[in-house]
């Protein structure tokens, strides 16, 4: 696994808004980290985080919004 680049600030993390409303199934990204999207279950707010290249994140996020990846 990926060490998150330093940043000049503390990473904010924000929610997915494909995440449920309960709590139950949150996925949180932080931004500020160049060329990288770190990503962590917001359950585990200290655990680890995962670190994808923004080209392999955007690709993600775009099978998502198409529903190519299915359920």
């Amino acid at each position: 696994m990926k060490k998150i680049p330093d940043a000049p600030a503390p990473s904010i993390w924000r929610k997915s808004s494909y995440s449920n409303g309960e709590g139950a199934a949150c996925v949180e990204v932080a931004g500020g980290h160049p060329g990288v999207v770190p990503v962590r279950d917001s359950k585990n707010p200290h655990g680890p985080a995962l670190v994808f290249p923004i080209s392999r994140w955007s690709s993600f996020v775009a099978a998502v919004k198409t529903g190519e990846l299915g359920r």
